[in-house]
């Protein structure tokens, strides 16, 4: 009976000691039964940790974007030659301004300092000098009115003018054959631009006798060939619209603006003595070329 009843009592505790490992193991619902350990919540300034950030470098690409790469120097491409001939500007070494609009007359009126350099704008040769001062404002004769001048035919066969020219270069006479970018003078106030600054008085014709003197002081207007020597474009030429002018007006047009001088006061008995340069005194006629007319481009 004793043996019996241990045996039962063996089994009891078994399962009461069974029962309680698989508690501790699982808890309620697969919750575990042991708490969780945490850490004290507890710091100090001399504990707290430290904060830190780091920028990251930028990529390539993001470099890139903002720095973009350089290109290539532009090709530099000439301009294209409009003609055979090379021409130049009418005044060298010093600054410049000119009219690019008709006033009166189809010429242009270059501003430059006193003593700049009238120069060539072509190959040519020598037409007609004038290196006597002989305007006078009391009479304003037009043959007058250029001062100083020289005139070249241009291997194109266009005639050029230079007045107002404070004086003529040595050498330069009529027949002399010059280059283009020669110095045929100086910029001056010679003839009618006395109470004006210094300029030149720049135009295009084409040839006359010395007496056709209005054709002489311009009949094709000359800005846009300025503009184009003056910018770079040396080949542009004038000859075309100067052979189509002369074309429609004839060789030896007739005056139609600025022709009559002034008529001097009948009071005066002795016609008033024009006022010109010392140097003048000696020179009793501007020097001019063989005045027949040579067809227009040969």
């Amino acid at each position: 009976m004793q043996s019996g009843h241990f045996v039962r009592w063996a089994a009891v505790v078994g399962a009461v000691l069974l029962t309680g490992a698989c508690a501790q193991a699982t808890g309620v619902a697969g919750v575990s039964a042991q708490s969780p350990s945490t850490a004290p919540a507890t710091s100090t300034p001399d504990t707290t940790p430290a904060v830190t950030a780091t920028i990251p470098s930028p990529s390539p690409s993001q470099q890139a974007a903002e720095q973009p790469p350089k290109g290539d120097d532009p090709v530099k491409v000439p301009p294209p030659k409009l003609s055979k001939f090379t021409y130049a500007f009418p005044v060298k070494g010093c600054g410049t301004t000119y009219q690019r609009s008709l006033l009166v007359l189809p010429k242009t009126t270059i501003w430059a300092a006193q003593g700049c350099s009238f120069v060539a704008p072509i190959d040519g040769v020598v037409d007609e000098v004038n290196i006597k001062n002989r305007w006078a404002p009391s009479t304003d004769k037009g043959a007058d009115r250029e001062g100083r001048f020289v005139t070249i035919i241009g291997d194109d066969g266009v005639r050029y003018l230079g007045g107002h020219l404070d004086s003529v270069a040595e050498g330069v006479r009529p027949g002399v054959r010059v280059k283009t970018g020669q110095v045929l003078g100086r910029v001056g106030r010679s003839g009618n631009a006395r109470d004006t600054g210094s300029n030149l008085y720049f135009a295009i014709s084409w040839k006359t006798a010395p007496a056709y003197w209005w054709v002489r002081r311009g009949m094709v207007e000359p800005w846009d060939y300025l503009d184009a020597w003056l910018s770079g474009n040396r080949t542009l030429s004038p000859r075309k619209e100067t052979l189509a002018m002369r074309g429609r007006l004839g060789e030896t047009p007739g005056c139609v603006v600025q022709c009559k001088p002034k008529k001097v006061p009948q009071a005066s008995k002795k016609p008033r003595k024009p006022q010109t340069d010392e140097k003048d005194e000696k020179d009793d006629s501007p020097i001019t070329a063989n005045p027949s007319t040579t067809p227009f481009g040969q």
